[in-house]
């Protein structure tokens, strides 16, 4: 069983392709977050754009492996809205942040903007700081390259945060 896990919202499917990468080149858990809302279609896209300048959440669902404080590294994926995490990210961090030991924030984003303020906000939720992050943008000529940084990036944590343990 893995010690990584790979959570995440996508609206549109372009974050959990990404998330699904990931997770496969970590051989980490992947699991989706829903918070029951329909965001699909024009409407809903309108609606998470709102939601999300709104800061309003509702309770989120989602089915991991184990209790989230057993992971050794809880990667979050989420979309950029109005240049904000997704509401259902925050809702998942304002439940579940202070139960993580250890996180790592991956962002989609539509737009040349790499909205890495949103990293201090979704710092907001977790009581510890983010290990590794990435502000990544589908189809964009450089996705591959920080997509393999990041990826570097939690692969030097882990060896570091096992090397820790070993001592």
């Amino acid at each position: 069983m893995s010690d990584i896990l790979c959570i995440y919202y996508s609206r549109t499917g372009n974050t959990k392709k990404t998330m699904a990468g990931m997770a496969s080149k970590l051989d980490a858990e992947l699991v989706e977050l829903s918070d029951g809302a329909v965001r699909s279609g024009p409407l809903g896209w309108l609606r998470s754009g709102m939601d999300a300048m709104r800061r309003t959440t509702l309770p989120v669902s989602f089915e991991a492996q184990r209790p989230l404080e057993e992971y050794r590294l809880v990667i979050i994926g989420s979309p950029i809205w109005a240049g904000r995490c997704s509401s259902v990210t925050r809702g998942f961090l304002k439940e579940h942040g202070g139960k993580l030991q250890n996180v790592a924030y991956v962002l989609l984003r539509g737009s040349e903007d790499k909205n890495e303020d949103v990293y201090e906000q979704m710092d907001l939720y977790v009581s510890c700081p983010r290990v590794a992050a990435a502000s990544l943008r589908r189809g964009s000529v450089g996705y591959v390259f920080w997509r393999d940084q990041f990826l570097h990036s939690v692969r030097d944590f882990l060896n570091r945060d096992k090397q820790e343990e070993q001592k």
